[in-house]
């Protein structure tokens, strides 16, 4: 039994009718903190209102429940009259800083604490009711004491366990970290503990500690437990605290974080589908293109190498998506995600249009966006290839070529395709621009240069991959065909180099209603 004139903190509760009450009361108070799931809770509870009943007129005697449904069951059980307060949220239980339930607090009228013990002890127990006696001025109740056990032990109270603690600390301290915190020995390797857990693309991880998902939260002015997203495939909700944790486990910077999110936010929206892009054996994997004034402020590389290695905001920020993907969805490679042979754009993919080097219209703008928009863009794509041409000197023959290149995109038959991605480099895009082709004009051209009768694409003895004859389009066999369903299927960028005629086809996955549309969201930058 503990004594002591600690003064104990002020809280206001609900009884199960609704009806308020406040500690301090004026008057002696018992609180007794307990748990329904807990025996020793159980035991105790007819002693609790065996003390209200008989002492109640001069003492509060209250029941201070840690689970709503449990409260209800606790009151049922032992047919309670005492007030039974719901602390669900359990703050007061964490304010109270006790570990264990019953924790049975004895305090005077200004709320200073007299006695408190934890657990049952039956010494405890009739020691106290001679002091409620006392103070309530009655004479106590007889008890057959010996039918009770000397002493049990406690059950641990709800405030301390994982993930409720913390959130507790976070709320007592201010911060806005809410997500379970993991203790690891102190001779561990973060980093391969990170891998033992499963967190990883398999790639080492930057270990999240509080410090730097705090400083990485910096980075937004939305509220950290703020929900951005639902994410697939285990429909799993997603905080910014939790986008926040990914991004600097794929070593993101803070200012990288705005483009995450808005990136997050486009990945799991029904139109891009990233269920369907992960599951698919097919092997596709999100694209992030990033337009807008963000692109200079956090070092976005558009230029030389833009779709490769080397640039930290570009590796980054595409990983950060793929490990939000993994460790909040549950896409993991053998579980819901069963590309046949992988890609390497699941690790990551992120570049940004090098519009000041664009004579045409960016991206975002052909997307219903302002200029002055910072916007991030997702394509899914299951693979990406080279489109060389050193030689074409007009916009006819290079926009030809292009048609010519785009042709094989999965299969030279494969006509009536979805969503094709052509990155133009710009010594591409001058030749094109020479003549004064738009995009559209390019677009036409593909189109133009890839249409071939449907007999040709009829499925025959030398590929089984094509038309079948049941398909066979309105126009008959001497119809032409398009490579692509539509020229809006075809979606353009300026990016790369200043040297070199190479532009880069990102292949699509299956497009429309049943597949994946490219899907951009307006970055929430932090001025």
């Amino acid at each position: 039994m503990a004594t002591g004139t600690m003064t104990l903190p002020r809280f206001r509760l609900d009884d199960r009718e609704g009806t308020s009450l406040a500690f301090p009361t004026g008057r002696p108070a018992l609180l007794c903190f307990v748990h329904e799931e807990c025996e020793t809770c159980n035991l105790s509870m007819p002693l609790i209102e065996r003390a209200h009943r008989a002492f109640g007129a001069g003492v509060d005697v209250w029941a201070i429940g840690q689970d709503e449904e449990g409260n209800a069951k606790l009151v049922e059980r032992h047919a309670l009259t005492l007030p039974m307060l719901d602390d669900s949220e359990l703050r007061v239980s964490f304010a109270y800083g006790f570990d264990t339930v019953p924790t049975i607090i004895l305090a005077d009228g200004e709320g200073a604490q007299l006695r408190r013990f934890v657990g049952f002890g039956r010494d405890d127990w009739r020691d106290l009711f001679a002091e409620l006696a006392r103070l309530a001025g009655v004479k106590a109740p007889r008890v057959d004491w010996k039918s009770y056990p000397d002493s049990r032990p406690g059950c641990g109270s709800r405030s301390v366990e994982p993930g409720i603690y913390e959130r507790l600390v976070a709320e007592s301290e201010g911060s806005p970290l809410r997500a379970r915190r993991i203790e690891i020995a102190p001779h561990d390797d973060a980093v391969e503990f990170m891998y033992d857990q499963g967190l990883t693309d398999g790639l080492p991880v930057v270990p999240p500690t509080p410090e730097r998902v705090l400083r990485m939260l910096r980075g937004t002015r939305r509220d950290a437990q703020e929900v951005v997203a639902v994410v697939p495939p285990n429909l799993a909700p997603v905080t910014v605290e939790k986008v926040a944790i990914n991004a600097v486990m794929a070593g993101c910077r803070p200012e990288y974080l705005p483009v995450v999110i808005a990136a997050v936010e486009a990945m799991c929206t029904d139109e891009f589908n990233i269920h369907g892009v992960s599951a698919t054996t097919m092997g596709a994997a999100p694209v992030v293109i990033v337009n807008g004034p963000i692109r200079q402020r956090i070092g976005l590389n558009m230029r030389l190498g833009a779709m490769g290695a080397g640039y930290r905001a570009n590796a980054s920020i595409g990983r950060a998506i793929r490990l939000v993907l993994r460790n909040v969805g549950g896409g993991k490679p053998g579980g819901t995600e069963r590309s046949t042979l992988g890609n390497a754009m699941k690790y990551t993919q992120c570049f940004a249009e090098w519009e000041e080097r664009s004579p045409w219209a960016p991206l975002h703008v052909e997307r219903g966006f302002a200029p002055a928009d910072s916007v991030v863009t997702l394509f899914a794509s299951t693979g990406e290839s080279l489109m060389v041409d050193q030689t074409s000197r007009s916009a006819h023959q290079l926009a030809g070529s292009f048609g010519l290149r785009l042709e094989a995109s999965h299969h030279p038959k494969g006509h009536g395709s979805g969503d094709i991605f052509v990155v133009v480099s710009p010594e591409h895009v001058d030749t094109l621009w020479r003549d004064r082709y738009t995009k559209d004009d390019l677009r036409r051209r593909i189109q133009e240069v890839t249409s071939r009768p449907a007999r040709a694409l009829l499925q025959d003895e030398e590929s089984g991959a094509g038309l079948p004859r049941a398909l066979v389009p309105e126009a008959g066999l001497d119809g032409l065909v398009p490579k692509f369903r539509s020229a809006d299927n075809i979606h353009i960028a300026v990016a790369g180099s200043e040297a070199g005629k190479f532009s880069m086809i990102l292949d699509g996955w299956a497009s429309g209603a049943t597949g994946s549309m490219p899907t951009s969201r307006r970055i929430e930058e932090v001025s």
